[in-house]
């Protein structure tokens, strides 16, 4: 099973060096336990561009979807065989890069 990890933050500052190389150190380790499927970080809210086309025209809105003190800073993909093993691979994720962390599980298509 396939589960969305996201990272929040409440700063607008990048990870430090050393989170950097923390999250490096758990990156490879998901690589070579067999979880990582992708991961990324994510620009500050203020460069997110919402579209919204449910109408007669795409309207196009400059900064994020909603106004709050925390946003998505970034994600892991991760494979997990069930929530128990991503929620314990998601607490070492949060205490590599000094974050909160979401864990949602992809729906079956």
């Amino acid at each position: 099973m396939q589960y969305l990890v996201s990272v929040i933050d409440d700063t607008a500052g990048l990870a430090t060096p050393d989170e950097d190389a923390a999250i490096d150190v758990f990156n490879d380790r998901l690589r070579a336990e067999g979880h990582w499927v992708f991961a990324g970080g994510l620009g500050a809210p203020s460069s997110a561009t919402v579209i919204d086309n449910r109408g007669e025209e795409a309207i196009f809105t400059d900064g994020p979807f909603v106004e709050s003190k925390e946003y998505l800073a970034g994600f892991w993909i991760m494979e997990a065989a069930d929530l128990d093993v991503a929620l314990k691979l998601a607490a070492e994720g949060s205490k590599a890069c000094n974050r909160k962390i979401e864990v949602r599980p992809f729906l079956s298509a």
